[in-house]
């Protein structure tokens, strides 16, 4: 099969980035060789549909690729798409790459850092187990509580052609169309950083995205399990988002108190920590519909691990409420936010209900 050109031009570009930008060249560099290895895997997808050794429910989830992308660029008018999910990319294991993110002990901030493009980001990307472990080692030597998990996807912002990764295909038929509708909205509207707003914004977009594709395809509908699936998936998410929101009040709380100490706050947000998890699986877990959001309920919590999470969901339930009030028109709304959202100081401002009330085009 034909593979896709243009991998030596990303690894040029993020080490002379490097170079440029002060940032630390042999991170950089190392990163851009194992993507440049990663694309240069690609095969086009409608080569990978037709190959025979390619089994007909992979074909399946192809073809919903397919389609979903065309949805998103045509009838709800994602921008930047490029080339982006045209392509396959076989990786040799279940992990693209190992997330690393690190926050401060004493206090609910990120630690953070500075890449060209991105600007701010409150994580780092590894693509070797060891050197993960290696950085991880690091930071807790420094007093950082720190928080490793795996990512199957990721996006680079419409400047390549993003590939659909072998890993996505694991998930079902739903998981697959929301995480690439969740990668295209990255290449739609990303303010460099806004990590939190980026990432609640793509997981929005994506949700609400999949529902209108599964629930309004030909041959799809409200009453089909894909359609039902997607809705469910997105109730999930936003009780997931309610629960974490509350975690991370009470812990702001917990460190605002002026007649404690550092190790006493740390000491009382641990106690919130150890019974928010037992809360989790106890009482959210249970209710959850579609999703079981395992991660949640097996790794220990820390300021890491909240913040990492709060990453995705932090006011999901203000995202579809606006949705709600201007009419439940997607394409409209994601139009207005890609064009309003960047005017602000804290693009969150968009689901303030006087922001809300702007001109729908």
């Amino acid at each position: 099969m034909s593979k896709v050109s243009g991998t030596p031009r990303l690894l040029f570009l993020l080490v002379l980035a490097a170079i440029l930008s002060g940032c630390n060249p042999l991170y950089l560099a190392r990163a851009g060789i194992a993507q440049a290895r990663i694309l240069a895997s690609r095969e086009p997808m409608t080569q990978v549909m037709t190959d025979p050794e390619t089994d007909p429910r992979t074909v399946g989830k192809l073809r919903l690729v397919h389609e979903a992308r065309g949805f998103a660029v045509d009838t709800l008018g994602f921008r930047n798409a490029g080339e982006s999910y045209t392509s396959v990319a076989h990786l040799p294991t279940d992990t693209l790459a190992l997330v690393l993110s690190a926050a401060y002990r004493d206090r609910l901030a990120f630690r953070t850092w500075w890449f060209p493009i991105t600007g701010h980001v409150p994580y780092r990307a590894y693509f070797s187990v060891e050197g993960a472990e290696r950085a991880r080692a690091a930071l807790e030597a420094e007093g950082f509580d720190t928080y490793l998990r795996p990512t199957a996807a990721f996006s680079t912002l419409g400047w390549f052609a993003d590939p659909l990764y072998s890993t996505v295909l694991r998930q079902d038929e739903v998981g697959v169309v929301e995480t690439v509708l969740h990668e295209l909205a990255h290449n739609h509207l990303f303010l460099p950083g806004q990590g939190r707003f980026n990432e609640s914004w793509a997981n929005f977009a994506g949700h609400a995205a999949a529902i209108e594709f599964f629930c309004r395809r030909e041959g799809g509908g409200p009453d089909t399990v894909w359609c039902q699936r997607a809705r469910d998936r997105w109730v999930d998410a936003r009780l997931i988002s309610r629960y974490l929101m509350a975690l991370e009040a009470e812990i702001r709380e917990v460190y605002a108190h002026p007649d404690l100490s550092p190790a006493q706050k740390i000491e009382a947000r641990d106690r919130v920590y150890s019974r928010a998890l037992e809360d989790f699986r106890s009482q959210v877990q249970p209710g959850l519909r579609a999703t079981q959001y395992s991660y949640l309920a097996s790794s220990t919590l820390n300021n890491a691990t909240l913040l990492a999470r709060t990453l995705y969901f932090h006011r999901l339930d203000d995202f579809q409420h606006l949705l709600d009030t201007r009419g439940g028109d997607l394409a409209e709304l994601l139009a207005w936010i890609r064009e309003a959202a960047p005017e602000r100081e804290n693009p969150f401002e968009v689901l303030d209900p006087v922001a809300s009330l702007g001109p729908a085009n």
